[in-house]
């Protein structure tokens, strides 16, 4: 093997840095490219088990044939090992000072665990429906605290202090999301409407359109449907 040539000696600190910032998925290697049928001179990490002594690449050699020392360098492409590993690579050609390639640094990183872990996250993480807020407790109370407060985030105002339409408006909503099926949730209600028990009641009889029937407490005090 012939002595490194100084233009590519250079290139085996960066080959170093970048191999060790990487980490252990990452190989770089540096080629001499005036000797292609042996050019590998120098190898940090192991991804694609050669040896220094080893021969350039088929992609290196087609790139020379058709473009000569015009070669751009191939940033960010994917390749394959015989045993089955999934790079990303990058090849960077190296000139001297007529511009002539002299060499070139190959990056590989295996991305198989990260694409298996990808395909992972992918198949777990896509949900057929839209998203729900839903908040957990062991505390009824909060349960329907929760529920009030999600009703009333936009009003800027105290409730309180709303016309009749708009706290009929809130009812309407809580009633939707099922408040008035837990028991104490009307006091609840009436309470931070600033509004007795009974107009709830009756804002309840207008909502639903049944007004012209009275509403029914089972023995526990919770709301039941009128008889029709």
């Amino acid at each position: 093997m012939n002595e490194i040539h100084p233009n590519l000696k250079i290139y085996i600190s960066v080959a170093n840095t970048v191999q060790a910032t990487v980490g252990p998925h990452c190989e770089v290697i540096l080629h001499d490219l005036s000797h292609p049928e042996h050019s590998i001179i120098y190898i940090a990490g192991n991804i694609t088990n050669r040896q220094v002594g080893a021969p350039v690449t088929d992609l290196v050699l087609g790139q020379l044939r058709h473009h000569g020392d015009d070669c751009a360098d191939i940033i960010n492409y994917l390749t394959a090992t015989n045993d089955g590993k999934t790079l990303r690579s990058s090849t960077m050609f190296i000139r001297n000072a007529s511009q002539e390639i002299i060499g070139c640094l190959c990056i590989n990183i295996d991305i198989t665990v990260m694409l298996s872990l990808k395909d992972f996250l992918e198949n777990n993480l896509s949900i057929e429906h839209t998203s729900n807020t839903e908040n957990f407790t062991n505390n009824v109370s909060e349960v329907i605290n929760n529920i009030i407060k999600s009703t009333l985030d936009h009003y800027h105002i105290p409730v309180i202090i709303l016309p009749k339409e708009e706290k009929l408006t809130i009812v309407r909503q809580l009633d939707s999301k099922g408040i008035f099926l837990v028991k104490g949730s009307v006091e609840l209600v009436a309470s931070t409407l600033g509004v007795s028990r009974y107009s709830i009641y009756n804002y309840l009889d207008e909502v639903r359109g049944q007004k012209q029937h009275k509403v029914r407490l089972d023995s526990d005090g919770v709301l039941t449907p009128p008889e029709s």
